[in-house]
């Protein structure tokens, strides 16, 4: 699942992309309402966690402008403001929740799952490659029909080369998206996890779907 998280404090944006990121959650930041609206417009979120007091405007535009765009994704109002008429102003502008600072990542975590839960059931919930099969929501991974007993980051980059099958995908773009971080050529991150994640996903079954391309990087697809 995708979530678009916009917040000028960069801090706090990168503590709840690390958050959310361990459960298994793909995070983006904009840290400006038409950086927001721009990625909102132009990639496939599931979900937008939306700060109110933005720098370039407040928030309430990013909201009016989706939704009469027709944009009808879940968005959470995150904000110190908690008067009431604050927060019944967010929800009648179309948010579907509103969320106090400083909260606890917990509820936060409960909120957005709780949200994401209320959506039609989309065909991205579910990601399938030959027996290898990911339920995004309930953060289960099966090949076979046998259970895998994944990590969170191991879930989370298997969900990566998922979404992306069949798509060779460089260290520099596995360590920014799992990790958060800008690969360092002196660091073998990416090639420890995708070793562990091979043992537990394709060691086990006779076919291979993880496969390495070298001097580039890693695919998921399955070859005959």
């Amino acid at each position: 699942m995708r979530i678009l998280i916009v917040e000028d404090e960069i801090k706090a944006a990168s503590y709840l992309k690390k958050g959310l990121s361990e459960h298994g959650f793909s995070v983006d930041i904009a840290t400006s309402c038409e950086d927001g609206l721009h990625l909102a417009r132009s990639e496939g979120y599931d979900l937008i966690v939306l700060d109110v007091m933005l720098p370039d405007r407040q928030g309430w535009s990013v909201v009016q402008e989706l939704r009469a765009e027709g944009y009808d994704l879940p968005i959470l109002f995150l904000s110190a403001r908690d008067a009431v008429h604050d927060r019944v102003y967010g929800l009648e502008l179309g948010a579907d929740d509103y969320l106090v600072k400083p909260f606890a990542f917990s509820e936060l975590l409960a909120r957005i799952r709780t949200l994401l839960r209320r959506q039609p059931q989309r065909q991205t919930d579910q990601l399938q490659v030959n027996d290898l099969e990911l339920d995004l929501l309930r953060h289960r991974a099966r090949r076979g029909g046998l259970t895998l007993d994944l990590t969170a980051k191991e879930f989370q980059l298997l969900a990566l080369l998922l979404r992306r099958s069949g798509e060779v995908l460089s260290r520099t773009f596995i360590s920014e998206q799992v990790w958060g971080i800008n690969f360092d050529s002196d660091t073998n991150i990416v090639d420890v996890a995708i070793r562990r994640l091979r043992k537990k996903v394709d060691d086990p079954f006779p076919t291979k779907l993880i496969h390495t391309i070298r001097g580039v990087g890693y695919v998921l697809e399955e070859r005959h």
